[in-house]
């Protein structure tokens, strides 16, 4: 009732394919961090969780050449999403264990925890899903430890809200894309000052968010 109208209605319309474009940007800077270019052809990828954002990330997924790998709890939407996009389903008893290049959670929170951290076997996590640490501190840590990359969930599942903002400020759909797809110069940012600062992503990227807060302040006492 207040933002996320449809588009007929003056709105900016549904906010999830722009939330699944932000985390593809994320994807790819994280790749390039890691890997040292951002080229997902080829790539493992593994969606947990296709709803419509998780879907849309299928798709852009698909279109760039990954090998895609979906598991949803609903049956039906597994079989839709696969027919249409020509993604593997998974059908083994234990995800988190499988080796991939990428997971990427974009369903419940909280799925790396003490239980799967330590099997977790990709070179990433990026996804959609918030709260995707279980233990913000220490399993942010943990992941550090083990060379896996963490893309801050709150970064790059920042589409949806840039989308909806925009009704607030009244910018066109070009400027939503734009400022979505600066967050793939964001989450380079953001990985670089943790690698410098010997800090997790998530403190990176919460240090980086209040610097903007206390400059904006400052700006408005001026």
């Amino acid at each position: 009732y207040v933002t996320g109208i449809s588009q007929e209605k003056g709105g900016a319309g549904n906010p999830s394919p722009i939330t699944a474009y932000g985390v593809f940007m994320g994807m790819k800077a994280a790749a390039k961090y890691k890997y040292g270019n951002d080229v997902l052809e080829d790539k493992v990828v593994y969606v947990e969780g296709i709803g419509n954002v998780g879907e849309t990330l299928v798709e852009y997924l698909t279109q760039e050449g990954a090998q895609v790998h979906i598991a949803d709890i609903n049956q039906d939407r597994l079989e839709e999403v696969s027919a249409k996009y020509g993604a593997h389903i998974y059908t083994g008893a234990d995800l988190h264990a499988e080796k991939m290049d990428i997971y990427a959670p974009c369903a419940l929170g909280a799925t790396i925890n003490d239980n799967t951290i330590q099997k977790l076997q990709a070179d990433i996590v990026a996804g959609a899903a918030n709260n995707q640490l279980a233990d913000e501190g220490k399993h942010g840590m943990l992941l550090q430890q083990r060379g896996i990359v963490y893309a801050p969930d709150f970064l790059i599942n920042a589409g949806g809200i840039i989308n909806v903002y925009a009704e607030l400020e009244g910018y066109d759909r070009s400027e939503i894309m734009r400022k979505t797809e600066n967050i793939y110069t964001t989450t380079i940012e953001i990985l670089n000052k943790a690698q410098e600062n010997g800090v997790t992503t998530h403190t990176a990227a919460l240090q980086i968010a209040q610097a903007r807060i206390d400059a904006r302040r400052q700006e408005n006492r001026g």
